[in-house]
């Protein structure tokens, strides 16, 4: 199973600028996010994510699943359609009961439109991506800011990268984000 480890602050528009000018250099990408869900709920049913995402333009369609405590599974492929993108993602290893769970489409639920600053960060032993976050929130027509650091594991020990997350939290006074984005964008809807 491919997986994803990473810590996720809420931040604000001052600690984000310190961050910023302490760390880097950045990569810009421009983030366009649409969640989907089976007609009758079967994906957030099972808390899992299925996103369209835009980065800097190109299509990358991508599962997430529960997994344990900060880590979960993730599966991402190039592909410009959703569905298209189900088979690609089941031969990369995603739960071949993504097939069955979609096969009576999906629609759009909410989604996030946001700028990415990320760059490449050595702490301990280990690598991680630190991800700054700013953009807003969609669902429901409505919108919420959305002023978010993340960092994810990409080499090394997942103590460093909650240790590294601590050190974020404690110098730039940012807080911890359980919720996801989805989720979030999910609990604007009326």
């Amino acid at each position: 199973m491919a997986s994803e480890f990473e810590v996720k602050y809420r931040s604000s528009p001052r600690a984000m600028a310190a961050l910023k000018a302490a760390c880097g250099p950045f990569e810009t990408i421009t983030m366009e996010t649409t969640y989907y869900d089976a007609a009758d709920g079967a994906l957030s049913a099972r808390r899992w994510t299925l996103r369209r995402r835009l980065e800097n333009g190109k299509s990358v369609c991508t599962l997430k699943t529960p997994g344990g405590g900060l880590e979960r599974g993730e599966w991402e492929v190039a592909c410009g359609d959703i569905l298209s993108a189900v088979p690609a993602l089941i031969a990369a290893g995603a739960p071949k009961e993504l097939e069955e769970l979609v096969s009576g489409g999906v629609a759009p639920t909410c989604g996030a439109r946001f700028t990415r600053l990320a760059c490449r960060v050595a702490y301990g032993a280990s690598e991680m991506e630190l991800a700054l976050d700013e953009g807003a929130l969609l669902g429901g027509g409505r919108e919420e800011p959305l002023c978010e650091v993340e960092a994810e594991l990409k080499r090394g020990s997942k103590e460093d990268t909650l240790a590294f997350g601590a050190f974020l939290a404690e110098t730039y006074g940012l807080t911890p984000e359980p919720k996801s984005k989805l989720a979030r964008a999910l609990a604007l809807r009326p």
